[in-house]
């Protein structure tokens, strides 16, 4: 389980006060949904009844309809509940459409801006990251992203606040049977110590490399989270002779324009 502070989801959901002209059946439905994670993909009727405080019935005429449109499966020997592939259809239009780079780019040129240093929106590809929006520093020296390039996940503040709050067996699996490439003498060879990085991520709630992958920048990233994952990392980098001199106040404004980007998917 991700923390990172007070969690709405812990508040019972028909206690939350609802927009007016909300379907409640619909909203019901869409909470189910969303009850689903990476740390529990599996529920139980009773199971799921306790945890929103519903009645049985409801639970089940829920799962039954959602289930009759393919967003979820059942197991009909256990009798549990897991996503379907109406869910993964929609997943994969969302991914294709942009939608994560439209919610966050405002907040990207607010702190091009604010610090004149890169900002960049990294988001998880494998054992790697891929830079999934950016836009350039106004110095005449700046660091320039590629849309699109994937870089090792073991190198850099980007990769460390995404993988931090990974399981450690996932990360030992993706980063331990081939060894972790070195690209310069600053980058983190060891999975011990990179796994303590990771402590030290969760910890701040931010990170701060210095050269790991580009030996002639310093990045400060923090994390953007989606449900109870990290969904992509938000990073200010640049030039190590400015940046270095500016990481206090760049963690406090990566750390806000995370949260806003968090709070826009919902998180």
């Amino acid at each position: 389980m991700v923390e990172r502070g007070a969690d709405p989801s812990t508040t019972p959901p028909d206690a939350r006060p609802q927009p007016a002209g909300v379907l409640q059946t619909v909203d019901r439905a869409l909470l189910v949904l969303l009850t689903f994670t990476e740390q529990r993909p599996e529920w139980g009727v009773s199971e799921l009844a306790r945890h929103h405080g519903w009645d049985k019935a409801v639970v089940q005429r829920l799962l039954t309809t959602l289930t009759a449109r393919t967003f979820l499966i059942c197991d009909h020997t256990s009798r549990r509940y897991r996503p379907g592939p109406a869910l993964s259809r929609l997943a994969r239009v969302s991914e294709h459409s942009g939608v994560f780079s439209s919610l966050a780019r405002p907040v990207l040129a607010r702190l091009l801006r604010e610090t004149g240093e890169s900002i960049v929106l990294n988001v998880p590809h494998g054992g790697s990251y891929r830079c999934e929006a950016a836009v350039d520093g106004t110095g005449p020296v700046r660091y320039t992203a590629i849309i699109g390039a994937v870089i090792p996940g073991h190198a850099g503040a980007s990769g460390h606040t995404i993988f931090a709050y990974h399981p450690e067996r996932e990360v030992r699996q993706m980063f331990g049977p081939t060894g972790l490439t070195r690209f310069n003498d600053r980058t983190i060879t060891d999975l011990d110590t990179l796994l303590s990085c990771y402590e030290r991520v969760r910890a701040d709630g931010h990170c701060i490399s210095h050269g790991e992958y580009d030996e002639a920048v310093t990045a400060v990233s923090a994390p953007v989270f989606q449900g109870d994952g990290v969904a992509a990392s938000l990073t200010a980098i640049g030039p190590s002779h400015r940046v270095d001199r500016a990481t206090g106040t760049l963690v406090a404004l990566v750390r806000a324009g995370a949260a806003e980007i968090t709070a826009a998917l919902g998180g």
